[in-house]
């Protein structure tokens, strides 16, 4: 059996009254990993509740019973924070491959381009200290709104890109392959997030389809993404 674990900030837990990018994910492994069974672990399953600024909702756009919503991911949490806790996730639930999106909040509060680079570093190395044939799949910091206005801070979120993309060059082996995805494709903030920063219906399938779309390219792990329609009655809010 295939195992992924979603690792992410609050693009990845989403929150209340959200289907989250994991679900369209699930949704394309479903269709395309064909007898390949596979699942979906991690330590945590809730949405961030937006009014009490914890990770207490369940109330998941849809009503689909089989979507396994195990993930580890944080509203808040980078690089900085996950990094320290992976050997012990990957021990706990047994990953084969981690779907990663983190480097905003660490930009945006924490650490330079440099730091997070570092961090992100360490996080491969703890993973693997658990996993030594651990595959990871890493997305760089997506288009925002804070950096379409504060161009200091555009400029360390393209340098990390960067570091990043080193970092992966550098680390990847046969025994542990990481990919760097792509950005996604024509993602744009006024109409693929709710708020310039976290994906709305359009922004969801697109970050799903970059991990799907690189993992079938480099390892011929599944299908390219296509759209996946939602069952009857499962229209997102966010759309």
């Amino acid at each position: 059996m295939l195992r992924f674990m979603f690792v992410g900030d609050s693009m990845t837990i989403g929150s209340a009254g959200e289907h989250t990018w994991r679900y369209r994910m699930w949704q394309h492994l479903l269709a395309s990993l064909g007898d390949t069974d596979f699942a979906v672990v991690g330590p945590r399953t809730a949405l961030h509740d937006k009014v009490s600024g914890e990770p207490v909702s369940y109330a998941y756009a849809g009503s689909d019973p089989e979507f396994p919503r195990h993930h580890f991911a944080g509203w808040g949490e980078g690089w900085l924070h996950m990094a320290p806790r992976m050997a012990d996730a990957v021990r706990q639930d047994s990953p084969d491959v981690l779907l990663i999106s983190l480097g905003l909040i660490d930009l945006g509060f924490y650490t330079n381009a440099e730091q997070t680079a570092e961090n992100a570093r360490r996080f491969v190395a703890e993973a693997r200290s658990a996993n030594p044939h651990i595959r990871l799949v890493l997305l760089p910091v997506i288009p925002n709104v804070r950096a379409r206005t504060d161009a200091p801070f555009a400029a360390e979120v393209a340098r990390f890109n960067t570091l990043l993309a080193k970092a992966v060059a550098d680390l990847d082996t046969g025994a542990s392959p990481l990919i760097l995805a792509s950005t996604p494709t024509s993602y744009d903030i006024d109409l693929d997030t709710y708020d310039g920063t976290h994906p709305n219906e359009n922004g969801e399938h697109k970050l799903a389809a970059a991990f799907a779309d690189a993992m079938h390219q480099a390892w011929g792990l599944g299908a390219p993404y296509e759209r996946a329609p939602l069952p009857l009655g499962e229209l997102s809010p966010t759309g």
